[in-house]
């Protein structure tokens, strides 16, 4: 199960784990659902659902624009973290807000794997609130302006010595809109960091998961999964896996008694 909620988190969907009595000891996988077999003796079958409960995107806006506060809004209402970045900004200034920053150090955001920018300055300080958002290699950063002003922020910030990579990491999802208002272009904005996040998929790889092969704890007769118990020992060179401490003590006293009783 600690497997299972590891690749909930990794995949951001739901599990269904179902247990099920078998002669064989055995499982099944298809997308979001895992079928194992089980040898309890007790011939019980259970389902497990799993629900990842994940933290929320964070969303970055920088400036004091009508986009960047509706960008703010909607943020808040589909889900979002939301933390207003411009210079000399207040709580007060922009409240409904998760978070305030009156300065373009970012550190108190905390920004990661989830973090999507957003740069709605209109041409005030775009190269450095652009700057601050790259600083981030894992944060997503996108730049509300005409392609004629975007070609001109690249340049400025190569001027800088920003890589290449760093200049390409910038996306312009509102370049090529003309006579809309700015609220329409918030909107714009969000749906392609909504799309773009969509797209990309889950933050970690799921882990690896090998198939699921049980033991028999020969003392006792329980179910002893290897991948996880932590009581083993090594007999005529085959490793025998056990429930607990006392089970594998009494085992290494006798191994033949317990052999024979499996044999027989």
């Amino acid at each position: 199960m600690r497997r299972e909620a590891l690749r909930a988190l990794a995949e951001g969907i739901p599990q269904l784990v179902r247990i099920v009595p078998s002669p064989e000891v055995k499982q099944t996988r298809k997308r979001g659902e895992l079928t194992v077999a089980t040898t309890c003796p007790s011939g019980g079958a259970l389902d497990i659902f799993i629900e990842p409960r994940l933290p929320k995107p964070l969303l970055l806006v920088f400036g004091d624009s009508p986009a960047a506060r509706t960008l703010l809004q909607m943020g808040e209402l589909t889900g979002f973290r939301t933390c207003a970045v411009h210079p000399g900004a207040r709580p007060e200034d922009f409240t409904g807000t998760g978070l305030v920053l009156g300065t373009l150090d970012l550190a108190a955001a905390n920004p990661g794997p989830d973090t999507w920018a957003v740069v709605a300055t209109m041409g005030h300080y775009d190269e450095d609130a652009l700057d601050a958002a790259l600083a981030h290699p894992a944060v997503d950063v996108a730049l509300i302006a005409s392609t004629r002003r975007t070609n001109a922020v690249r340049a400025a910030l190569r001027e800088r010595g920003l890589s290449e990579d760093e200049v390409g990491r910038v996306r312009t999802p509102a370049g090529k809109v003309r006579g809309s208002s700015q609220e329409e272009i918030a909107l714009l904005a969000l749906a392609d960091v909504v799309t773009a996040r969509r797209r990309r998929g889950p933050i970690a790889a799921p882990p690896e998961i090998p198939a699921v092969v049980f033991a028999t704890d020969q003392v006792c007769g329980m179910t002893v999964d290897p991948l996880t118990a932590k009581e083993k020992t090594e007999h005529a060179g085959l490793t025998y896996w056990f429930c607990s401490t006392g089970c594998r003590a009494e085992f290494e006293k006798d191994p033949h008694r317990y052999l024979r009783a499996v044999e027989a």
